[in-house]
This record gives C-alpha cells, sequence and structure tokens, in this order.
C-alpha cells in the first residue's frame, strides 16, 4: 500500500515539474503577421529571433537594405541574416549588418538572393532554420546581444560568407588566423557624437580566403584585410562543403564590451545546440509568467505568439560591465553612463496596452524603464515619446506621463515623482524642436482657449483629446504624491475634452479658433482634425472621464447606442485629407466589423465602455468576438500594424479577461477569459488564478462571479487584487446575465462620478 503511494505520489511530482517546464516556446509562430506590405498589414512583423526584450535581434532578410519590409511572406527568396532592431515598418532601423552564405561570391543584394519554401523553414523565439533550395542550411539562436548561427553548405560545394555593411558607414577587419573579424556599422539616425555599433564574429572553421568589399557599386577588394567608408562589408570562404559555427555579440560602448558579450553570453555554448537549448529556458520562464489551459491548441498557439511579440518591447539598450553593472551609451547626449536604459517604442501606440502588461507582468524591468524616462529627459531636455533609439517625437500625445502615473498607481515606485512631474510640465508647456509629439504641438492655442483649432494645426481633435487624458494623469500622479502645485495646473485642463464635443452630432469635431465647428462633417471621413482614424474611432478616447462622456451624450442608453452603432454602421470610407486609401481604411474594412477598425489603436479599449453604462454582457460578446475574428497565429495573424507589442498586449490582456482602459488609475476592466484556466506567475512569486470551467466559443457571458470565495459584481479588478494572489472564479454561460454589474460602485474608474 505504502509502494503504491509512493508511486502515485512520484506520478504526481513528475506531472507538476512538467507543468513547470511546459515547452510554451514550442506555441510560438514567429512568422506571424508577417504577410504584410505597404497597403495591406497583417502585421508589419519579421521573423524575430531573439531573447525577451534583448538588445539585438535576427532575422532573415527578403527585402532590400534599407526597405521597411525586411521580411514579406509572399516572398520566396532570402538575401541575408540581419542584425536588426526595427521597431516598425514605418521607421529606420540602425546598428544593422547582414552575413549571406552562397556557394559563389556574389555579392550584389539583388543577384545574391536565395530561394526557399517555407516548407524548409522554422521559425521560434529561440531557434530559426532555413534550407535553401541550393541546400544550403543556416540555424540561428540568439543572446540578448548577440547570436550563435551555423552554416551548413553542399558536400563539395565552395562555402562562402557575405558580411554586407548595410547603407551608411561601416568598417571592417579581417583576422584570418584567429578566425575572426571584427567590425562597426553607424546606419541609424539621429546620433550623436559619430556613433556606432561595435561587432566581433567569431568562426570555429579556418579561413580559407578572404576580401572586403562596398555596397554601392559592389566592388571586390581580394585579399584586403580591412575597409573603412560607406557600406564597407567582407567575405571569407572556408574549406569546400563545411559546416561552421558563427558566433557574434554587439556593443553600443566599444569593441572591448563587444567581445566581452560575446564572451560572457556565448562563451561556454560548444554548439548551437546549447544556445538554442538556453534561449528555449529563458523564453518558457518567461512566457510561463502566464499559463494558459483549456480551448484549442490553435488558441494557445495565437496567445503565446503574442504574448512573445509583447515581449519584445522595449528593447534594452545597456549592457552589463566587466564588473557587472549596467551602463549604457546614451543616444540622446552621446555619453556613457552607469544604469539603464530602453528603446524601441512609439509610445502613442504602447501606453494602452503593452507597457501596462509589463507593470503586471514586468515590474522590475518596468522600474528600471521608469528611471530611464527621466535619465532620457535630463539628457535631451524632454520626455521620450518614439524612440529609435532617440528620440523621433513621431505621432501625438504626451505619453510618457501615462506611463509614469501607471507606475506609482501600481506600486513601481523607482523615480522621484517631483522630476517626473517637473518633466512633464515642461512637456506640456512648450513645443520641441522635433516632431508633433515633442512637447506639445499647439501648445498656446490649447492653454488659451481649451482645444487645439483646426485646420491650424492638423489631426487638432485628436491632439486635444490625447492632452486632455495625459493632464489627467499629471493630475494623478501629483495627487497620488501629495503634489498641489501640479494638481491645480492639470485639474482643468484634463476636462477639456468636452471643449470639442459637438451636442449636435454627438461627436468629437474639428473646431476653429474662432470658436466655430468644421464645415461639411461626416464622421466616417477620415484624417484632418483626426489622427490615423475618423470621428467614430476618435469619439470614445476620453479614457479618464467615461461617465462625463455618458453625461454629454445624454445617459447611458443614447452612450451604448451609440457603441452598438459603431459595429452595425456600413464598413465604409472616405479618404479625406489622406487623399486616397491608406492600409488602416483597407484593414477596417476588410474586418467586416461596422466602424470598428482595431488595426489601429484609437479604437481598442472602446470595446470594453459598456461596463460603465450598465451594459457588461456587451463588451464581454465583443471582446471575444474581436479576439476570435481578428487575431490567429498565422502568417495573416494581425488585423493591422502589430506596433512594438501594443496590438499583441491588447490580446493577451483581452484573454486573460480584462484590460486597462484608464492606465493611471490601477483598475482593469473586466470582458470575457479565453480560457477555462489561467495562471498567473508573478513576479512577487504569488499566483493570481482565473477558473472559467464553462468557458467556451459559445459559453462567452459572466454569469456571476468570485473572487477569493466572495461574491464579485464588480465590471473591473485592481492591479492589488492580481499582485496580492488569489482565484476570480467565472461562471460562464451562453446567454447574458443582465443584472449582474450595475450598480455604480460596480463601474470602472471616471472623473466625473
Amino acid at each position: 500500500m505504502k509502494s503504491k503511494q509512493l508511486l502515485i505520489a512520484l506520478l504526481l511530482l513528475a506531472n507538476v515539474s512538467f507543468a513547470q517546464q511546459a515547452d510554451l516556446v514550442g506555441y510560438v509562430n514567429t512568422l506571424q503577421g508577417t504577410n504584410s506590405k505597404h497597403e495591406l498589414t497583417r502585421g508589419n512583423t519579421y521573423p524575430t529571433t531573439a531573447l525577451p526584450f534583448g538588445m539585438h535581434t535576427w532575422t532573415p532578410q527578403t527585402g532590400k537594405n534599407g526597405d521597411g519590409w525586411k521580411y514579406q511572406y509572399f516572398i520566396d527568396r532570402i538575401r541575408g541574416f540581419q542584425q536588426a532592431h526595427q521597431c516598425s515598418s514605418w521607421t529606420r532601423d540602425y546598428a544593422v549588418f547582414s552575413l549571406m552564405p552562397m556557394t559563389e561570391l556574389v555579392v550584389d543584394e539583388n543577384k545574391r538572393e536565395a530561394k526557399f519554401s517555407h516548407a524548409n523553414e522554422i521559425a521560434k523565439p529561440n531557434y530559426y532554420k532555413v534550407q535553401f533550395d541550393n541546400k544550403i542550411i543556416t540555424e540561428i539562436s540568439p543572446s540578448e546581444r548577440g547570436a550563435h548561427l551555423r552554416f551548413s553548405y553542399p558536400k563539395g560545394e565552395k562555402s562562402i560568407l557575405v558580411l554586407d555593411g548595410y547603407n551608411r558607414t561601416s568598417g571592417v577587419k579581417i583576422f584570418p588566423k584567429e578566425r575572426r573579424i571584427t567590425g562597426w556599422v553607424s546606419n541609424g539616425q539621429g546620433f550623436k557624437n559619430d556613433w556606432k555599433s561595435y561587432f566581433v564574429i567569431e568562426f570555429d572553421q579556418p579561413i580559407k580566403s578572404y576580401g572586403t568589399w562596398e555596397n554601392k557599386n559592389n566592388t571586390i577588394m581580394a585579399d584586403s584585410l580591412s575597409a573603412e567608408g560607406r557600406g564597407k562589408g567582407a567575405y571569407i570562404e572556408f574549406a569546400a562543403g563545411t559546416k561552421v559555427q558563427v558566433k557574434t555579440a554587439s556593443s553600443y560602448i566599444s569593441a572591448a564590451q563587444a567581445d566581452l558579450n560575446l564572451k560572457r553570453e556565448l562563451g561556454a555554448d560548444k554548439n548551437l545546440e546549447q544556445t538554442k537549448q538556453n534561449a528555449a529556458a529563458v523564453w518558457n520562464k518567461s512566457l510561463g509568467r502566464v499559463v494558459v489551459e483549456g480551448n484549442s491548441e490553435a488558441d494557445k498557439a495565437t496567445f503565446y505568439s503574442c504574448f512573445f511579440r509583447a515581449s519584445l518591447f522595449s528593447r534594452k539598450f545597456y549592457e552589463i560591465d566587466a564588473a557587472g553593472k549596467p551602463y549604457y551609451f546614451s543616444p540622446y547626449d552621446g555619453q556613457v553612463h552607469p544604469g539603464y536604459m530602453f528603446t524601441d517604442t512609439g509610445f502613442w501606440d504602447t501606453f494602452r496596452a503593452q507597457f501596462p502588461l509589463n507593470t503586471l507582468m514586468q515590474p522590475e524591468m518596468h522600474g528600471h524603464y521608469m528611471q530611464a524616462m527621466i535619465d532620457a529627459y535630463k539628457q535631451c531636455g524632454w520626455l521620450p515619446s518614439w524612440s529609435f533609439p532617440s528620440e523621433g517625437g513621431s505621432m501625438i500625445g504626451n505619453h510618457a506621463i501615462s506611463l509614469l502615473a501607471d507606475a506609482w498607481a501600481k506600486g513601481i515606485r523607482t523615480f522621484d515623482p517631483k522630476e517626473a512631474l517637473d518633466a512633464y510640465y515642461h512637456e506640456a508647456m512648450n513645443k520641441g524642436p522635433w516632431g508633433p509629439a515633442n512637447g506639445r504641438d499647439g501648445v498656446k492655442e490649447y492653454n488659451e482657449l481649451g482645444y487645439v483649432p483646426y485646420p491650424k494645426y492638423r489631426e487638432s481633435t485628436a491632439k486635444t483629446l490625447e492632452y486632455a487624458y495625459d493632464d489627467y494623469c499629471g493630475y494623478a500622479l501629483a495627487k497620488m504624491t501629495g503634489n498641489k502645485k501640479y494638481m491645480e495646473i492639470f485639474e482643468k485642463p484634463m476636462y477639456n475634452y468636452k471643449n470639442v464635443y459637438d451636442p449636435s452630432t454627438r461627436f468629437m469635431r474639428g473646431k476653429g479658433a474662432d470658436g466655430t465647428w468644421t464645415k461639411n462633417f461626416d464622421p466616417i471621413e477620415w484624417g484632418g482634425p483626426f489622427t490615423e482614424g475618423n470621428a467614430w474611432h476618435y469619439h470614445w478616447s476620453v479614457f479618464q472621464d467615461t461617465k462625463g462622456l455618458i453625461n454629454l451624450m445624454g445617459g447611458n442608453k443614447n452612450f451604448t447606442a451609440k457603441l452598438d452603432s459603431v459595429f452595425t454602421e456600413p464598413n465604409k470610407v472616405k479618404v479625406g485629407t489622406y487623399g486616397g486609401m491608406i492600409h488602416e481604411m483597407t484593414e477596417m474594412v476588410m474586418a467586416n466589423l461596422g466602424q470598428y477598425a482595431h488595426g489601429n489603436q484609437p479604437i481598442q479599449h472602446m470595446v470594453y465602455l459598456y461596463n460603465y453604462a450598465g451594459q457588461p454582457w456587451k463588451a464581454q460578446a465583443h471582446a471575444r468576438e474581436v479576439m476570435t475574428k481578428l487575431y490567429d497565429a498565422t502568417e495573416n495573424g494581425y488585423p493591422g500594424d502589430e506596433d512594438q507589442g501594443q496590438t499583441s498586449s491588447w490580446y493577451v490582456l483581452s484573454a486573460l479577461g480584462f484590460y486597462g482602459v484608464t492606465p493611471g488609475t490601477g483598475e482593469y476592466v473586466l470582458g470575457s477569459p479565453m480560457f477555462k484556466k489561467i495562471t498567473l506567475n508573478l513576479e512577487n512569486g504569488k499566483k493570481f488564478v482565473i477558473e472559467a470551467p464553462a468557458n467556451d466559443k459559445n459559453h462567452v457571458y459572466i454569469q456571476s462571479a468570485t473572487l477569493n470565495g466572495k461574491v464579485y459584481t464588480k465590471n473591473f479588478i485592481t492591479h492589488a487584487d492580481l499582485t496580492n494572489g488569489g482565484i476570480l472564479k467565472l461562471e460562464m454561460s451562453n446567454k447574458p446575465n443582465e443584472q449582474r454589474g450595475l450598480q455604480e460602485e460596480d463601474k470602472p474608474f471616471s472623473l466625473t462620478k
């Protein structure tokens, strides 16, 4: 009897161990969203091989050097394997070089490309493999600041490797006896002091012959050991039919640091299999912070593919010195500083879900990020808004304050709130030297009139709405930290959304400096006073005061009727000031959900607003509909731009069953979870479990709920509820419960009571 009990106990322990070591990385398809082009976005992603938030990533390259679309699924030829950092197809990459194996020396990127089939391609976070039709095999596994590659050449064929220095200045040195290449690239935008990214490449096979070349005229210099200038590269040849392992790492600080990064991260790995296993362990630990159970394998693949993509941004821009301490080259002032720095994100996209997801799942890293933003302000005079890696000032709004207020509301206190508020005040009262999101476009009129006038300023209504939300975040951070001065400054303008609401149409409108509404208004017309959208999309951008918006519209009935209308209106487009169809318009039409344009960020919170107006069951139904209809794990897996983890993070949070409509409050608004059981393995060692045993594609409605055994009627859950650990149990039904969550105390935060 005792032996039987011991055997059962051992089996149970084995099952627990298996669950802890689950191969979650196996669910991820890094090709998700790669079937994109300028006219139609299915994600605008590339198959990233990297570690979570890694400083460098690696990807196969189907596009020309400098093309924003690095890899497009429908192209069947590869021209190189890149060290890459591009955060969006619409921004330039930086610190790029590529390697290309071939059996004949051809340096021209258009002529050296090799044909392949997706049937001969494996694309995982920890491992990429492709076999060309010419039988050359390339494999890649990542470290944080480098990669381990292996090139296998056909028996008896020449074995040549070409290094391409990309499209700006670069330098290379070949050391044949040491089986090594060192060099630097300086491609990128907005850098200080002749910035360089230093790289080192080591080979495990002897170098037979070598030379350098330049990619402007594709001129080859045989037997040359070094070159510097525009687009300089190198080539080396190994013995015929060889299999060569390649280790590489880069540094933004120095050649010596690049060497240190290589030794520290890849020095102990004797073969690529070790690096592959190490990377899998890192990813399984990261992805294992959320364990989902129930539902289909396809649903799990979608979830973990999105969670992978959400875990790439923002990228680490810091390195670890010989003493084990973090330091970084600043893209803002061109100096080396101690501490942490991050890059490759645009806050207009990511303040909504990507950063709130990090506050929950990556709080330690997020804390480093908050101080890094203050440091960036000190180094360049402005808070970041869109960094790649220096400040671009792109898009609209001053959303760094959203990140800071949200972090403080959720207990992340790694920065001085007075410094943060001083920086935001400077941002809110001045126009910066570049880009509409650097400082405040239309600041004088916004402060005097209470709105940004149109047509004096493009996208003015969108700017007014987002400035008002940001002013709320300034007010909230001031209130949480007892700063009465800034509370008084931002208390009034956080209601400025009211100044661009037209009661006669019940829409947000463009408004002139003289107070007149823009003529010939049509809510389906894109552009003009709106950013990449129309009045149907931006009407809901009152994150801080949904109740106030409800009151402006005449109550819950009018509000929910208009929410319904978003989905029932014809999915027609008027191109407006864009002058022609842009991809966001095409994606909205293709989604066939009326005027709901989930492929772009402004409307992504909208489905959750039913919770504020007495119809939470509609939020549950629509959230599940969007997840099910618009996402999957394939190359067509996104409904539009993935945008630095934002669209992925929307899915991850929504699949957990909630979404942060108002960052800065510490609340998440309830929707409908995607799985029967979800376990959050939190950084503080606690677990929060969401149980919905009856959950399936038909049972999407919350009939009743308990939190830690007590009846729970609220339409939101707090960050503290989650991080304290516990169990949220949901009874799911195929019919809505129209009586649950209707009391005022059940509704999420709004400024207006």
